[in-house]
């Protein structure tokens, strides 16, 4: 085993060690339940520190291709993780059998736009042209750079967000690759990026999103590929990105000049903050997602994403090994929604109920004085003491919420918990009493409660 991993090893970096390790477990020459040598056995036999095998086999962890057991040993967990080990699936079926789901993330059905009358104006055919023409309906292109917040190079649609990301990673991605993301983030972009056998780092937020300082410590530490972030309406904390912010961002990120970023618009038209994107000052080197799902329908599972040629066309190039195109049919039904005044009138009400909502709960939420934040979009971040225990409160009152465990890269420093408010459409103070019986029962159910503890955004 010993001799076969370091036969395996060219580049004596921790990157370089971990790389062929993982290449010895997609071939199949270390089997899932192999025991590995000992750190430093292998220190010893490449002629390295202790310490860059260590960072090696941390990185192997992360991507889920390893397992440490204690004072057992380390072994081999197969290239990718198990399913139950993925964040995204710890978030899936919350909420099963409750009366009241607030775990879910989606937006609330009523206040959809109705997509009937869409479909029946395009609903005839024309659509159905060649396999040569263009991915993207022109009409559809000439809409969607009037509404981008910069002037991308290339545009095109695909699948929804998370297939624009995971073509984006595809795209951009190594093993090894230290990718910085916010803290928290959004679980299913972490399971991607996990999945690759990227090195995600967390970068600490407020409430205008990632903090300048802290990005530049971790631009020093690290020589980062990629920047994932969400401009506005962050999911989970709600928090929005100002013009003011996006410019100091953009002015640390000069000093990381390889760098890309990679913008998830995630909550389009029913965010009330404004768009805002850091590729109005880094625009060859900014990659936007822009996603309609949240305000015109998930089903249409369409999202755009513009940036750079070099990135933009490796995207495309690719896609055309396999789908080729989004369906031109759902493309005909987002350019009649987009460009129809009555669904712009519905949308905007859209946005308004759900700000409104979200006030209701975060007022009633403060007289209580449980700590919680939802500056836009659907979700709101509570603090509590004990996640688990606060979950199980819930359960006992017939109401689900996500764990906040999952959307952390690091520890915050205290617990929270996610709960959809977009879906909350009436009986906020019954809601409140219920969040706050969960946000008040400590681990050891003392029931002490401490209104004046700081909110923890790191």
């Amino acid at each position: 085993m010993l001799t076969l991993i370091t036969g395996a090893v060219q580049d004596r970096s921790a990157r370089g060690i971990a790389a062929a390790v993982s290449r010895l477990i997609t071939a199949g020459r270390l089997t899932a339940g192999a025991r590995l040598p000992t750190v430093r056995e292998v220190a010893g036999k490449l002629g390295v520190s202790p310490t860059t095998v260590s960072e090696a086999w941390r990185n192997l962890i992360q991507a889920g291709a390893i397992q440490t057991r204690g004072r057992s040993g380390t072994f081999v967990a197969g290239p990718l993780p198990a399913r139950e080990r993925l964040r995204y699936t710890q978030l899936s079926g919350a909420g099963m059998h409750m009366p009241r789901d607030l775990s879910t993330g989606v937006p609330d059905p009523a206040l959809l736009p109705d997509l009937s009358e869409s479909l029946r104006r395009i609903g005839d055919g024309r659509w159905a042209g060649s396999y040569l023409d263009a991915p993207v309906l022109p009409a559809l292109e000439t809409v969607l750079r009037e509404r981008w917040p910069y002037r991308p190079e290339r545009l095109t649609v695909v699948d929804g967000a998370m297939d624009a990301l995971d073509r984006i990673v595809a795209a951009v991605l190594r093993y090894g690759d230290h990718v910085l993301v916010e803290n928290p983030a959004f679980p299913p972009l972490l399971d991607l990026l996990q999945a690759v056998g990227a090195t995600v780092v967390g970068v600490p937020m407020d409430s205008r999103g990632i903090e300048p300082g802290a990005l530049r410590d971790a631009l020093r530490q690290y020589r980062a590929t990629a920047l994932f972030l969400q401009p506005r309406a962050h999911n989970p904390t709600g928090a929005s990105m100002d013009a003011a912010r996006a410019a100091e961002l953009a002015d640390v990120l000069l000093e990381a000049p390889h760098l890309l970023v990679v913008e998830d618009d995630h909550a389009g038209d029913i965010a009330t903050a404004p768009p805002v994107s850091l590729g109005r000052y880094l625009a060859d080197r900014t990659v936007h997602v822009a996603s309609f799902s949240k305000s015109h329908g998930p089903d249409l599972r369409l999202a755009a994403v513009g940036g750079p040629a070099h990135v933009l066309d490796a995207v495309a190039d690719r896609r055309l090994l396999g789908p080729g195109w989004s369906s031109r049919l759902l493309q005909g039904v987002l350019l009649d929604l987009l460009t129809d005044p009555s669904v712009a009138a519905q949308v905007s009400t859209a946005k308004e109920v759900y700000a409104a909502r979200r006030a209701a709960l975060l007022a009633a939420l403060s007289e209580r004085g449980v700590r919680a934040t939802a500056g836009d979009g659907i979700n709101m971040w509570v603090a509590v003491p004990d996640q688990q225990n606060a979950m199980v409160a819930l359960a006992a009152r017939g109401v689900a919420a996500a764990p906040g465990a999952p959307f952390c890269v690091t520890p915050l420093g205290e617990d929270h918990i996610r709960v959809t408010v977009g879906l909350v459409d009436d009986g906020y103070d019954d809601l409140a009493d219920v969040l706050a019986s969960a946000a008040f029962r400590t681990s050891r159910g003392s029931g002490r409660r401490d209104p004046g503890h700081p909110h923890g955004w790191r």
